[in-house]
């Protein structure tokens, strides 16, 4: 006897770090990058889309969490035996491509891209293996106004996004005044080091794990919440001490008194002086209607390494909850900076940029957990499909009802009335359209507000009263179809 070969079925996953995504929250997203979208061709950037992949020599060492290429991004070698990386920024293939076309592009060039990208990271919550940046650059223009400019970009950005003025904050710093704190720790001709870069790394943490977090990172190491161990700088403790001093020289509100905490420290250094006068400079940019907005802030450090002198954090202030009434630490939804060597990469001289990265999905998590009561975007309207030989007439309702500006379709299904209802309440339609051999006879259409009818629900306990009345459902001309429709969603809005 022939033993049967069972067949192979692989198992349906996704890759760890990576998600579907459907919906609600894809449509959130789209209106928000739309929103942001216009702020950025107000200010004259033009949108640019680059390819998924580069080589991965052109991507460069400049990758988060590693000074290794090939480490942090997603690698393959293509038939040719070159190496290509999925971009796991929108900034490093900016850089190629203004390297590319240099003479033929005006200077500044100033645009903006949208996009996914990679990074192949350790996954956790909320940190995901691809997602969404919204990126904005001038290249070609040198600090400190370009840099006052992005500051208010970025402001007008994060409340075109829905988030208002006293809700946020575009906290401000200088990678020259941590070049000059490296002076001071001895560390400033080790360009590059796996120990400067790890103490930049840790520095970049205080906001989230604070001085003990950062203080261990600095010194003997760290295990995480996850058992997790991240070895130490084994720093001495007085170079601790004096990072320390530094993150912790900000003046919450009070820009004047951080950058007079900072002279004290680094008045000796050149790095540090330089540093400090620039950002003096860009906070005497910062028109009055966004002072209260931009504040500078000495523990924003930036976690790669190409920049070069001013870098900003877009920071949520407000609190909020989660699903079980935790309080939930929101910080930051994008960043950007400074950055004069990319381009150098390429063309041997430096080409001064500066630019800013929306983190999309944090900040639509962010106001989902400011908003939780707020309703979801809704579905289509459905057309109910109660004969068969009637599909084409069904079509055309929907067709009108999209010409009229709504979403609409056909149930394609098959004919039971209940299974057609029910898929309307999973697909949150607002309204089902029902035509069979009554309604065609008298010429009219009978409109079912599902909204009103879910909210009814609640309240009728008696059977018999909720069939008698139907109060969330009536009849209409066929040819009033779209108005019928139109005041029934406008009860809603």
């Amino acid at each position: 006897m022939v033993k049967k070969q069972k067949t192979f079925r692989p198992k349906a996953r996704v890759p760890r770090g990576f998600r579907d995504r459907l919906g609600d929250e894809l449509g959130a997203e789209r209106e928000m990058l739309a929103r942001i979208s216009v702020v950025y061709e107000a200010h004259g950037f033009d949108p640019l889309e680059t390819p998924a992949f580069e080589y991965t020599d052109a991507l460069g060492k400049f990758l988060p969490d590693v000074d290794r290429p090939n480490a942090g991004v997603f690698s393959l070698q293509d038939d040719d035996q070159q190496w290509i990386s999925l971009r796991y920024d929108l900034t490093a293939p900016l850089a190629r491509f203004v390297a590319e076309n240099y003479d033929g592009l005006p200077k500044p060039f100033r645009r903006y891209q949208v996009g996914p990208v990679w990074r192949n990271e350790k996954p956790g919550p909320g940190r995901f293996r691809q997602f969404t940046q919204c990126d904005a650059d001038t290249v070609g223009a040198p600090a400190p106004y370009a840099d006052a400019e992005m500051c208010v970009l970025f402001a007008e950005v994060i409340e075109a996004a829905g988030v208002s003025k006293s809700d946020f904050a575009i906290r401000v710093s200088n990678r020259k005044i941590v070049d000059g704190l490296f002076e001071k720790l001895g560390l400033a001709n080790l360009e590059g080091d796996q120990t400067r870069l790890n103490v930049m790394r840790s520095m970049d943490k205080f906001d989230r794990l604070g001085e003990a977090g950062v203080r261990l990172l600095l010194g003997p190491g760290r295990k995480d919440e996850s058992g997790d161990f991240t070895e130490g700088v084994k720093l001495s403790d007085s170079n601790i001490d004096a990072v320390i001093s530094f993150l912790t020289s900000t003046v919450a509100g009070d820009g004047p008194a951080t950058l007079g905490n900072l002279s004290a420290i680094l008045s000796e250094t050149e790095s540090g002086k330089s540093g400090i006068d620039e950002l003096i400079e860009i906070s005497r940019q910062i028109p009055d209607d966004y002072k209260n907005s931009v504040a500078i802030d000495c523990s924003i450090i930036r976690g790669l390494e190409y920049y070069t002198g001013p870098v900003f954090e877009a920071d949520l202030t407000f609190t909020a909850t989660d699903e079980k009434g935790r309080p939930v630490r929101l910080g930051s939804v994008g960043g950007g900076g400074r950055y004069d060597g990319l381009v150098e990469r390429f063309k041997g001289v430096k080409v001064p940029s500066v630019g800013i990265s929306v983190g999309v999905s944090r900040l639509l998590a962010a106001l989902a957990l400011r908003n939780p009561e707020q309703a979801s975007p809704s579905g289509p309207i459905v057309v109910l499909a109660l004969e068969k030989d009637q599909m084409a007439a069904y079509q055309k309702m929907a067709a009108e009802l999209r010409a009229g500006g709504l979403r609409a379709e056909v149930y394609l299904g098959g004919s039971n009335f209940a299974k057609q209802l029910k898929y309307a309440d999973k697909r949150a339609a607002p309204v089902a359209i029902i035509q069979g051999e009554d309604e065609r006879a008298k010429g009219e259409v009978t409109i079912k507000d599902l909204v009103l009818g879910a909210e009814l629900s609640k309240k009728i306990e008696d059977n018999t009263q909720w069939r008698e009345d139907q109060p969330a459902q009536f009849s209409a001309k066929r040819e009033d179809l779209i108005d019928a429709v139109k005041k029934t969603l406008a009860r809603h809005l």
